[in-house]
């Protein structure tokens, strides 16, 4: 692709960095920025720098968050005995979505994948083990996608919590296998929310 501005090509191949945006993608986004007034690109500009040097990880939960402990954490009206597992900060919003779910979250910030080189110690597991020992939790629900590195992720914070005595389920297999939380239609998240199954059920279907 050739261009006749370096600068318009500088922000081409910056904006075709971006996840799922290729070269000509990239390019329509960046001829509309021109066609924008001027003040429209810098509050863009604005908003996207703001978030990357103010965005905060909430010290309870890990999701992102504009203060130390976020709005779903500091509500007194969410069950904080039930904490729901999910892989990061996609999932918390597909699940607030559905408007099922009452509890509060744990992001774990990825799932255990021994070929991508990611263990347990990469995750917030530790934190997650530590709440359920030492605070009033009575279930964990595993809300993580149901794949291989899902359910390992699954089976290992089991382990690590089996003898606490806390509730563990996970979300009805309304799911289909392989499928990623996100994409999940709001009906059949709510629904595999509601009709979570024990833990221990699971294990014996795999």
């Amino acid at each position: 692709m050739e261009f006749s501005s370096k600068l318009l090509e500088q922000a081409v191949n910056e904006m075709a960095q971006l996840p799922g945006i290729g070269k000509r993608t990239a390019l329509r986004l960046v001829l509309h920025l021109l066609r924008q007034p001027q003040e429209q690109t810098r509050f863009l500009t604005e908003a996207l720098t703001q978030m990357r040097e103010q965005m905060k990880f909430c010290t309870s939960c890990h999701t992102l968050s504009d203060v130390e402990v976020c709005s779903i954490c500091s509500n007194p009206a969410r069950n904080h005995h039930v904490i729901c597992v999910v892989e990061d900060v996609r999932d918390v919003m597909a699940i607030e979505n559905t408007q099922q779910f009452k509890g509060i979250y744990h992001v774990l910030g990825g799932k255990i994948s021994p070929i991508d080189g990611i263990g347990p110690s990469q995750l917030h597991i530790a934190s997650l083990v530590e709440k359920v020992k030492t605070t009033a939790v009575e279930e964990v629900i595993f809300a993580l996608s149901s794949t291989m590195e899902g359910d390992t992720t699954n089976f290992y914070i089991y382990k690590q919590i089996q003898d606490t005595g806390v509730k563990t389920s996970t979300i009805a297999r309304g799911i289909a296998v392989g499928d990623e939380l996100e994409y999940a239609d709001e009906v059949t998240l709510g629904r595999s929310i509601l009709h979570r199954i024990p833990f221990e059920n699971s294990l014996k279907n795999n």
